[in-house]
């Protein structure tokens, strides 16, 4: 059985080991969490392509040490290009998930990076992007060996890519799947990569880069003009907050599904529940998150275009309703389409206390498959999120943001503690945060147990089209046959399954010891000193 790991100079979580290696040696070397935070996010779309890229977008939850929490929206917007009469031209009555016409909107995961290095030179960090993205470039230059992950979602995820240029001369070298433990290489990513540590991250934007990345989305066909770089800014935002009991929880504002998050936490403080993992547990937070998603579902779009701010909801009345709303002992309907996600989730946390949650995404397994043929970016496919009816809650318009079900999650307890926690996994993300969360902080487990522990799913995740209620094989027969006679649509999944997500968090105490956790399901590390 994994045991939390335990340090008091620095600690990262990241779902593959290399990413987690990155990070902490930056952190030995003196730099602070955003600067760790940076050098895991550049290993980690090299070294779990299937899972990342830098042709995706990433969002932050920041906790300094000694300030506010804030938020980087590093969520790129549908091109010019992409409007509803184009794709109706095209015969099309949804935004495909594969090919050109899916890689739709900007790519602002680099962005955000650079909005990072700025509030870290602000902190006193000395550490050049050069030096940060050196693994990165190392990796993707030299190569890495092949996860069980990337030969299996490769395997799956072929017979769709027809339309996806570049994806079969790259993820398939040499005419097929590579086995695991293959030297995976990726020589145009490299060149990429290291450009933007000479030239800095604006260059991917309003550069050089700027002028190879556009003349690559032109030629694959993408509806991505050069003039939808140069618009691209990240934001820093202020998060949506909640008092949770004795803590206030953190979590990303729209157009991420952050406010469904706080909701479930909300909403389960309000009911009775004698202990983890047990019927009413997961009863009560899969209730809860029906309630969540219900709202979420009917207002969440880009904040700029929402009937109602995301503050709204977060009221104790709104609460209270949703939880007045939940039977303990009967499962409520649930009718919905769900969403995939193909993402990751890390957690920094330095010596000055300084903590960074983190999620980078590309959408689904590979984003939209396309990899720019003289850049080697794999770009996403965030906006087949975008419905191609005009009076839809989130309709194809250039210059909107795509809804994203990513949402870095974070905590601070009245007691001291800092907890950052996260996943991936679609509809999963909120759902195995509370139960996290809750594991923690309300019933008192240890990090790497709770994180451990059996997990649950309502809806679609990564790999699954179904919608019904998973739960993992390791609850005890008992409590899923209670989930059964309270109406819950149950499937039972393997012991540890994908389709839970890949989790981790990290806890600082206040006499500055930090606990931290990652998941099992993952190829991934907590590494600490």
């Amino acid at each position: 059985m994994l045991k939390s790991t335990y340090a008091a100079n620095g600690m990262v979580v990241a779902p593959h080991h290399l990413a987690a290696e990155s990070g902490h040696a930056v952190l030995r070397e003196g730099g602070n969490a955003l600067e760790a935070m940076i050098a895991a996010a550049a290993s980690i779309a090299v070294v779990y392509p299937h899972m990342n890229s830098i042709g995706g977008d990433g969002f932050w939850v920041i906790s300094p040490a000694n300030s506010e929490p804030i938020a980087i929206d590093a969520c790129g917007a549908a091109g010019t290009g992409a409007t509803i009469e184009r794709y109706s031209e095209e015969g099309l009555d949804a935004v495909p998930s594969r090919g050109p016409l899916a890689a739709l909107t900007v790519a602002g995961t680099i962005s955000g990076w650079g909005m990072a290095k700025q509030m870290s030179d602000s902190w006193g960090g000395t550490l050049p992007l050069e030096r940060l993205l050196a693994d990165a470039v190392g990796y993707a230059r030299d190569g890495v060996a092949v996860t069980e992950g990337q030969v299996r979602n490769t395997t799956d995820k072929l017979p769709e890519m027809g339309p996806a240029i570049g994806f079969k001369d790259v993820y398939t070298p040499g005419g097929s799947v590579p086995k695991c433990g293959d030297i995976f290489r990726q020589l145009r990513l490299a060149s990429t990569l290291e450009q933007i540590g000479r030239a800095g991250t604006e260059d991917f934007y309003r550069g050089d880069l700027a002028q190879a990345i556009s003349a690559d989305l032109a030629e694959v066909g993408s509806p991505v003009h050069g003039a939808d770089l140069t618009a691209h800014q990240a934001k820093a935002v202020t998060p949506l907050s909640l008092r949770v009991g004795d803590a206030t929880v953190y979590n990303m504002r729209p157009p991420t599904q952050g406010l469904a998050s706080l909701l479930i936490l909300g909403v389960f403080a309000k009911m009775k529940c004698a202990q983890a993992d047990g019927f009413d547990f997961v009863h009560l937070l899969v209730e809860a998150s029906k309630q969540a998603f219900a709202i979420r579902d009917q207002y969440v779009t880009d904040e700029a275009y929402m009937s109602a701010p995301p503050e709204s909801f977060l009221t104790d009345e709104v609460v209270a309703k949703l939880a007045a709303g939940i039977d303990p002992q009967k499962a409520s309907d649930w009718k919905r389409g769900g969403t995939d996600s193909d993402t990751i989730w890390m957690g920094t946390m330095d010596r000055h206390g300084n903590s960074v949650s983190f999620i980078q995404s590309v959408y689904w397994e590979f984003g939209s498959g396309v990899v720019l043929p003289k850049t080697g970016i794999t770009w996403q496919n965030r906006g087949a999120s975008f419905a191609l009816d005009p009076e839809a809650l989130n309709p194809l318009q250039p210059g909107r943001k795509p809804f994203h079900t990513l949402n870095p999650a974070m905590a601070r307890l009245d007691d001291g503690r800092v907890m950052l926690y996260g996943t991936m996994g679609g509809e999963g993300q909120p759902q195995t945060q509370a139960a996290v969360f809750n594991r923690i902080v309300r019933f008192g487990q240890p990090v790497q147990a709770a994180i451990t522990a059996p997990r649950w799913l309502l809806g679609r995740t990564w790999g699954s089209d179904s919608t019904n209620l998973k739960i993992e094989s390791r609850f005890p027969d008992a409590v899923i046959e209670a989930l059964r006679v309270a109406g819950q649509d149950v499937e039972v999944v393997e012991g540890f399954s994908d389709l839970m997500g890949h989790a981790g968090a990290l806890v600082r105490r206040p006499d500055g010891l930090i606990e931290a956790g990652f998941d099992p399901r993952s190829d991934g590390a907590a590494r600490g000193f």
